[in-house]
């Protein structure tokens, strides 16, 4: 009798301190904190007053003197939850950004790319490879590509592998998905053929713009893929079931996939990594080329003088 009575004492002391010890790990903030919490970031991130701010248990953490939180932003159908330290005495809150210095962001980035079978120009055996999410009908992916090709090809041609997604802005574009799956088409037989395409498309989107309506902006951007096919000898009735068949699959997963590398706008290149936004200047490209080459053991190419600040540039007025 007296032994079960120990035994008995001895499990509930076991689960006692199994739920101290809980306790101790993972518990909610006060009322009152959470309060202080959610109005400090809602304010401080401009949270809109549909989304929940939920907070998880506070644990502890590896800085003195701060527990562990984290924050989710529930907007229903979308999610992110955020890491920040809470001191102990609830009157700080910091945001928490760990970065893991044994891995190289940018490898895991183009990691994450698919350039499998697209057309590139450049050395393909280069170091450093710069990808483009591309839109044919939009007008700053027109003056990102006239800087690119031929300048910068014939600057780092033998330095950079260039690359080109699609990433049509649909809602904006009307015909630029329409243009992409027929530049896959050329591609499918010549990727010399989706070059000449994409310098045709990008220097002369006019002829298609003024069009008045979508089927014969379609129509447009048939015939100019048709004579593309022609000027390369490529095999017209493979093409011409390409182009009618108007498969999208490859389109739509290259915008997915640009999404979730955070791609919102055209143009934006990934050059081995490092995200580059719209159509920069061509001196500010080129720095971030010169930097991924020396970040690969390359040399930077010499480049010709920049034009004064002012001066006409060629083709300006």
């Amino acid at each position: 009798m007296y032994r079960r009575f120990l035994v008995t004492l001895l499990r509930r002391a076991t689960l006692v301190l199994l739920l101290i010890c809980l306790g101790c790990s993972a518990q909610s903030a006060p009322p009152e904190v959470s309060r202080r919490i959610e109005q400090q970031v809602r304010i401080f991130y401009t949270i809109p007053p549909n989304v929940k701010v939920v907070l998880g248990p506070t644990k502890p953490s590896e800085f003195p003197g701060y527990d562990a939180l984290t924050i989710t932003f529930d907007g229903g159908d979308k999610k992110k939850t955020y890491d920040f330290l809470l001191a102990k005495d609830g009157k700080t809150l910091l945001r928490m950004t760990k970065l893991d210095l044994s891995k190289d962001p940018f490898a895991e980035i183009m990691k994450k790319i698919d350039v499998k079978g697209r057309p590139t120009r450049g050395d393909s055996k280069a170091k450093v490879v710069a990808v483009n999410y591309d839109d044919f009908e939009c007008p700053f992916c027109s003056r990102m590509h006239q800087t690119l090709f031929p300048s910068l090809l014939k600057e780092y041609g033998d330095r950079v592998l260039f690359i080109y997604k699609d990433f049509p802005l649909a809602e904006i574009h009307p015909w630029a998905t329409h243009a992409a799956v027929d530049a896959n088409c050329l591609a499918a037989q010549s990727p010399d053929a989706y070059w000449d395409f994409a310098d045709y498309m990008h220097a002369n989107q006019k002829e298609v713009n003024s069009e008045k309506s979508h089927d014969a902006q379609f129509a447009a951007l048939d015939r100019i893929t048709t004579t593309q096919g022609q000027k390369h000898n490529l095999d017209g009735a493979k093409l011409q079931t390409c182009i009618k068949a108007q498969q999208d699959d490859s389109v739509k997963a290259s915008v997915h996939e640009g999404e979730d590398l955070g791609v919102e706008a055209t143009p934006t290149m990934f050059i081995n990594g490092e995200k580059v936004d719209g159509a920069l200047p061509i001196d500010e490209l080129r720095a971030v080329l010169d930097r991924a080459l020396v970040q690969a053991g390359e040399t930077a190419p010499v480049h010709p003088a920049s034009a004064p600040a002012g001066a006409a540039q060629p083709g300006s007025k």
